[in-house]
């Protein structure tokens, strides 16, 4: 999970102990934790005493102990954790405060949230900010696996989450909305606390996984509080697909208006997937396209009025003004492929990197002087509309061929058996890059020799002989961060066998990396 810094609950219940900076805490490694709590300074540390995850238990106050420590070898002490009793409040059968989850503690410097708030105010009074003061911080995985703390400030961003939430979910009064975003995220950020709450919205909060109790557990939600809109990832939409119908079936959807994809572009057929069976052929779509950087939606149909095509992101949001690139550097003009870039700013932009903002400069505005370089490539078609390929560093060039990684991941989940895919580049000594592909079969599927000589007679019909997969890897699971994003660098370190994969602490299971390599194929 990311790290919050000056989050507004932070803030009330740091408020008697005079906190300068704090940290809210949901899940990183105890070692990740550190680092972070030694690069901010923090004097306090908020945190629960555990969080579900299905029917797995988190321990996250031990894991903040171990934390503080290490934090404190770093030469950085944290003066206080405040824990909140979250565990045995939510779990059946026991009373609110019940102690009988066992909760690691240090008198002198642990506070219980419930105790701190018995004597609070009810109401507080805000403390009045200049629009540039910092909002919060996140920290979000670079290409080299060293993460970067991605700065928002507070007017620009609450303007453009407040925004893009009322326009892009077509949000009205009496509306019931879900995002199943993990709130640590920067989509949990923006559009389950931030824009809903400036909306005055109702809104759905989730704990848990898309599958327990059962597979169904999404539709069961959706037809328990009549939501109107309802926003995931397209990892969850394929991972459910895999069940088949029956699961939605048995739930009445009749409620949804609007549908959102976040997180990656999303396969053609995962999208009329979720648009026949989840919204009936009735439901708009709205695919959006943005990242921790950019606080907001930056290029997104709008429900009701944008002609939809699976799979595409469509037009920019208003006042966004994107660009396509060459290598060089010039202006691609109509139809075409190349760099995704924007031209001029827009109030939910991030304003720097964390104690780094020469990083800020290089990363983002470097490659191309003018331009805010996103890091993905993008195609538009001859009607305007926008498609975003994937990272650039996930195109790959097989014998001069250009090809991305998307592209062929579609192709991959097309085939009946196949649940997830995702395909990274390998150095090959004679085309230059081959493609190594991770496929997850669907439940109760066998991956075995006939479906991987299936899958690349697929890929060499629909693509090209060029583009048939060297090495087709099982994959029980993917290396995926909390809110469903693949982490494809890891996926480039097992393709090539090398175990110094990076700063790991932003994955949802990080005991897939070893799975995986145990996977790899011998020949």
């Amino acid at each position: 999970m990311p790290m919050t810094m000056e989050l507004p609950v932070a803030m009330l219940a740091c408020a008697r102990i005079g906190a300068v900076h704090s940290i809210v805490f949901a899940g990183f490694s105890s070692d990740s934790l550190a680092e972070r709590m030694h690069d901010c300074q923090a004097k306090v540390l908020i945190t629960a005493d555990g969080a579900w995850r299905g029917e797995k238990v988190l321990h996250l106050k031990e894991i903040c102990d171990i934390a503080l420590d290490k934090a404190e070898e770093l030469g950085h002490r944290v003066e206080t954790c405040i824990v909140v009793s979250h565990i045995n409040r939510v779990t059946p059968g026991k009373s609110d405060w019940d102690a009988s989850f066992d909760t690691p503690w240090r008198d002198e410097r642990d506070f219980w949230w419930h105790q701190e708030m018995e004597e609070a105010e009810p109401a507080c009074y805000p403390e009045w900010m200049a629009a540039e003061d910092p909002l919060f911080m996140l920290y979000t995985s670079g290409s080299t696996g060293k993460p970067k703390g991605v700065l928002h400030t507070t007017a620009g961003y609450l303007l453009y989450a407040a925004t893009t939430f009322k326009i892009v979910f077509d949000y009205k009064p009496h509306d019931i909305y879900w995002c199943t975003a993990d709130i640590g995220w920067i989509t949990g950020h923006t559009y389950v606390l931030y824009g809903p709450l400036a909306n005055g919205a109702t809104s759905v909060m989730f704990e848990g996984t898309p599958f327990f109790p059962d597979n169904g557990r999404y539709w069961e939600i959706i037809d328990k509080y009549k939501v109107t809109q309802f926003y995931t990832a397209p990892t969850a939409i394929r991972s459910l697909m895999k069940f088949g119908d029956e699961p939605v079936l048995k739930h009445d959807l009749s409620t949804l208006r609007v549908l959102g994809s976040v997180g990656e572009p999303i396969n053609p057929e995962a999208w009329l997937w979720y648009y026949r069976l989840i919204g009936k052929e009735r439901c708009s779509i709205v695919d959006t396209f943005w990242q921790t950087e950019t606080g907001g939606h930056v290029i997104t149909p709008l429900p009701g009025a944008t002609p939809m095509k699976p799979g595409s992101a469509s037009f920019p949001f208003f006042g966004v003004k994107p660009t396509l690139l060459d290598e060089s550097g010039t202006e691609i003009k109509g139809e075409g492929e190349g760099y995704l870039v924007f031209s001029q700013p827009w109030p939910g932009m991030m304003r720097t990197l964390f104690n780094n903002h020469p990083r800020y400069e290089s990363t983002y505005f470097s490659k191309f002087n003018g331009y805010y370089c996103t890091g993905d490539g993008a195609r538009r078609d001859a009607d305007g509309y926008y498609w975003v390929t994937g990272r650039v560093d996930d195109m790959l060039n097989v014998s001069g061929h250009l090809m991305s990684t998307s592209e062929v991941e579609s192709v991959l989940t097309q085939h009946p058996r196949v649940s997830e895919a995702a395909v990274v580049s390998r150095p090959h000594p004679v085309k230059g890059e081959c493609l190594y592909c991770f496929i997850t079969p669907n439940q109760c599927e066998t991956f075995d020799k006939a479906m991987v000589n299936e899958l690349k007679v697929l890929v060499r019909e629909r693509i090209g002989p060029f583009a048939q997969p060297d090495v087709i890897q099982h994959a029980p699971g993917l290396p995926k961060t909390r809110s469903g994003k693949i982490m494809r660098r890891v996926l480039r370190k097992v393709a090539i066998n090398d175990r110094d994969v990076g700063d790991t602490s932003t994955l949802a299971d990080e005991a897939i990396i070893e799975q995986l390599f145990a996977n790899r194929p011998t020949n």
